[in-house]
């Protein structure tokens, strides 16, 4: 029996003006943005409708605005009778897979993020540390790259994204050396990425244990379908172990393209990306294209689906 994904995104997905055309339309959409700004000390609604983009931008603001938006589209395609058999969220996604399998209600979502925002942009006050994508070379081709560039820091694989297409982090240095040597080993191309930080990366792990200690005191409920966690790309309802990959995922890689391939091999043939932007679509035409790859981030992609479905 074929089954359907929802596919949730992360950091870079923000747009000033996501969820306005929808919450125009629909009350549920809305209903959650409001329901967000009883929730946190910012107005996330203006935000995101509004901007400012250098605002919406920071770290600690944009995590809790995807997650918003995500949720808002999640209970919109709720109402319209359209669930998942599955979730898995990219990064940051992976907050709003948990909100949708019922792991964690919205309004502790919306402060987990929130808090985990604030946690990793304090990791690197300095802003000593980078990302950069690196396109054209295979997983193999890019990890020896990354041994190569360590000796001028520190530099890792973080987002396994699609075939050819991997992020790495660390250190400014050591990433900007080791894409000059992705270069040389045939890389088509390698750019550093305009980020606020080393995400998914060693740099990361005082981060990871600080919010361990948060964690420590959020309830975490049996998910009411199985969600792909990224840091092992394998389905689980274990709330024990969910936790656990939460706190792993801060500091290690996200292996997106094993988790498309896990929930494909499991019979999933139809994928919606739920969120204000559609990367993960672009990454599914990368890893499978006999399969499905569906988005929701406004009334024509929406409308789009519906028909599709």
């Amino acid at each position: 029996m074929n089954k359907l994904a929802f596919i949730f995104p992360g950091q870079g997905s923000q747009r000033v003006g996501m969820g306005q055309d929808l919450a125009k339309e629909y009350d549920v959409v809305a209903e959650t943005f409001a329901e967000a700004n009883q929730v946190l000390d910012i107005d996330i609604k203006e935000l995101c409708f509004s901007g400012p983009e250098d605002k919406l931008t920071e770290t600690i603001n944009t995590q809790p605005a995807i997650l918003t938006t995500s949720i808002a589209f999640y209970r919109l395609l709720a109402e319209e009778g359209i669930t998942p058999d599955v979730v898995a969220g990219h990064s940051l996604g992976e907050y709003a897979a948990l909100v949708a399998a019922g792991v964690l209600d919205f309004a502790a979502g919306v402060k987990l993020v929130r808090k985990r925002g604030e946690l990793m942009s304090q990791a690197d006050p300095e802003g000593n540390g980078t990302m950069a994508a690196v396109i054209g070379l295979d997983a193999a081709e890019v990890e020896e790259v990354c041994d190569k560039g360590s000796q001028y820091g520190i530099v890792e694989p973080a987002n396994y994204n699609c075939p050819g297409q991997i992020v790495i982090s660390g250190e400014k240095e050591a990433v900007e050396k080791t894409t000059e040597l992705a270069k040389e080993a045939g890389a088509r191309k390698a750019v550093v990425l305009n980020v606020s930080g080393p995400f998914h990366s060693s740099l990361m792990e005082s981060a990871g244990e600080k919010f361990a200690d948060y964690l420590e005191d959020v309830e975490f409920n049996q998910p009411e379908i199985p969600v792909v966690p990224n840091v092992n790309a394998e389905p689980t309802t274990d709330p024990q172990e969910i936790k656990k990959a939460l706190i792993k995922q801060m500091s290690g890689a996200v292996r997106w393209e094993e988790s498309i391939e896990k929930m494909i091999a499991d019979d999933v043939d139809t994928f919606i990306e739920v969120g204000p932007n559609r990367v993960l679509k672009g990454f599914m035409r990368r890893i499978d294209r006999s399969v499905t790859a569906l988005n929701v981030r406004n009334q024509r992609s929406l409308q789009k689906t519906k028909k599709k479905l």
